[in-house]
């Protein structure tokens, strides 16, 4: 089995334009004579590798406490797609049918998918949808796209890291911090490649 780590190194990761830049301030040290390291992190819900739950745009909506694992964990597929700007038109042409879980991969610029395309993507079944853009949706969109998603119960990734990773399928475990209240959380996102799982009678 190989294990892929798609997620982003928090202090090192792109941060959107006017979002908190994480930071890591070490608040003890045993270089300094302290018993232990401790440090503190500052950082917005939206740092780094994050899930989207549809409370981000939609009030009185689940928050990131109750994304659910049976969405963030499970059989999932990969697919390259060009930067920028994924139309509904291109999803209609290019995008696989009866998937789950998606992955869009574009070289490490991203991609950012249009309203129109978003309603498509939910309206086909799937319930999760990452990309390696900062955001699903573009600037101008934004708000249409996440509510197209997330009002579907559609689980969005967002600043993922898939330098290296081949279109195909894959089996995804993605784990945010439980966080009540939150619109967002940070996850650390695996991808498990050539794996075989064997079922048993449970004693």
């Amino acid at each position: 089995m190989r294990i892929i780590d798609i997620t982003r190194e928090l202090t090192a990761a792109p941060v959107y334009p006017g979002d908190t830049v994480p930071s890591l301030r070490r608040l003890k040290s045993i270089e300094d004579g302290e018993e232990y390291n401790y440090s503190q992190i500052t950082m917005g819900a939206h740092s780094g590798t994050h899930a989207d739950a549809p409370l981000h745009f939609i009030s009185g909506t689940p928050d990131a406490l109750a994304l659910p694992p049976s969405v963030l964990i499970g059989e999932c597929t990969v697919i390259e797609v060009p930067e920028g700007l994924i139309t509904g038109d291109y999803v209609e042409r290019h995008f696989p049918r009866k998937r789950e879980r998606l992955l869009l991969k574009s070289g490490g610029g991203g991609s950012e998918l249009s309203p129109d395309a978003a309603e498509l993507i939910a309206d086909s079944g799937i319930r999760l949808i990452g990309t390696e853009a900062l955001s699903i949706g573009a600037e101008g969109g934004e708000r249409k796209t996440h509510i197209a998603l997330l009002r579907r119960g559609v689980v969005i990734l967002e600043s993922l890291c898939m330098d290296g990773v081949k279109p195909g399928k894959y089996f995804l475990v993605a784990a945010p911090l439980k966080i009540a209240g939150a619109e967002a959380a940070p996850a650390r996102v695996f991808l498990l490649g050539d794996y075989i799982f064997w079922t048993g009678t449970v004693l």
